[in-house]
Parts: structure tokens; sequence; C-alpha cells
């Protein structure tokens, strides 16, 4: 059995979620809000991040990174010709480049200030640093993204997914990262219709289906959220 430690609206947790979901793998979700620094979970992760995976009685696995890994070697073969793990060297190269720009580069510079801002601060007391967003680094996300977007835009515009000829886990953890932003109403899809269209396909996925159930206390989804057809 597989327990996945993560916040609903931490990117990374949902990249791993997706990649579950796309194996077909049962899981049990334990939501930790990590400025409480549980004891427990520091136990697992003395970092105090989420995602972390637990299988079993096994050790726990930390991270975006090593977990996709582990989810592979475990599992990808189940998926056949449709396995979200590149066959070629090089392959597997321009994919883990791309999970890495999204979930280091994107996120540093779009997707956390958008999620620390409207959805943490709800959440985390006012000693911790919860509170009203500030409106000068939302400014800055909202600029940084139009850059990303068009990444995204010419990465699917010139390939038939963003790291090649078949969906792979760069897919999902670009999306995963939009999917926090795009709750919030922020994402200016207008901006490049390549990506926009490149989402849509991702979005309508059945793995997709249960991030679009998600919700924040008090903060309804924007409009287009659980919309396929956006």
């Amino acid at each position: 059995m597989l327990k996945l430690y993560h916040h609903p609206f931490s990117a990374g947790s949902r990249f791993i979620r997706l990649m579950l979901a796309e194996h077909e793998a049962k899981v049990e979700l334990v939501q930790e809000r990590d400025w409480e620094r549980r004891p427990e979970f520091l136990a697992l992760n003395p970092a105090g991040t989420v995602p972390v995976l637990v299988e079993n009685d096994g050790p726990p696995i930390v991270g975006v990174g090593p977990i996709m890994e582990y989810v592979d070697e475990t599992r990808g073969y189940s998926l056949g010709e449709h396995r979200l793990m590149p066959n070629h060297p090089e392959a597997r190269a321009e994919m883990r480049r791309l999970i890495d720009w999204f979930s280091h580069k994107l996120h540093e510079e779009v997707t956390q200030y958008f999620a620390h801002e409207k959805i943490l601060k709800l959440e985390m007391p006012a000693s911790l640093g919860g509170g009203s967003p500030d409106n000068q680094v939302l400014r800055v996300a909202r600029i940084n993204i139009k850059h990303h977007l068009h990444y995204i835009g010419w990465l699917a515009g010139s390939r038939n997914w963003v790291s090649g000829e078949r969906m792979s886990f760069a897919d999902l953890a670009a999306a995963a990262e939009l999917s926090v932003i795009d709750y919030l109403a922020e994402v200016p899809w207008d901006e490049d219709i390549n990506a926009k269209h490149w989402y849509a396909r991702v979005k309508s996925r059945p793995a997709f289906r249960q991030l679009l159930s998600d919700r924040v206390p008090g903060l309804p989804a924007a409009p287009i959220y659980a919309n396929l057809d956006f």
C-alpha cells in the first residue's frame, strides 16, 4: 500500500498524484502543513517538505525526482508502450531537463508566489506568516508566468507533447504547476494558444479528475478550473 504525504496545492505533490493516477496505483493521501513541523512527519523527512511517498514498511522516498524514478522502476512496465519514461537515453535526458525546469525554475519564479500568497497564507496563522497577499509579489509572478507560458507553448507547438512524441512525466510536471495557478484564475491562457490546447489535452485525462475536485476552504475555484472546454 502506498501512502503519500502531500498538500493539495503543493505542485510537487500534484505531480506525484498525477503520475500515480496514470499508473492506476491506489494510494492513501495524508495532508501535511509543512509549517506545522509535525514530529512524526519530520521523522520521515527532516527537511519537513512534501511530497514524501512510503510503500508498505519501506523507507520514505522524498522529493519529486526520487519518487518519479521509483514509480517508474516499480510500475512503469504496467503501461507498456505508454510508459511515461522515454526509451532512448537522449529523450530521457530531455524529459529530466524539462522536469527540472518546471519543478524548479517555473515553480520558484511563478507557482510558489501564487500558492503562498493566495492559498497558503489563508491556512497559516499570522504568527507564521499568514495574512493578506503581498500584491508586489503577485505582480512579479504575473509578469514571469507569461514567459513560461510562451516556452510551454513553443514546446507543445514544435512537438506532439512537451518533451517529445509521447506524453511523459514532463507533461505531468508542467501541468501540475499550472493547475495550482489555474485554480486562482492567474494563467493568461490567451497569451499562447498552443499552451492552452496542450493543457486541455492533459486536463482531460482521467488522472486529472482528482485534482479538479480539490478546493481551498474560503477560496472558490476559478470558473474554468474544472471546465475541460475552457
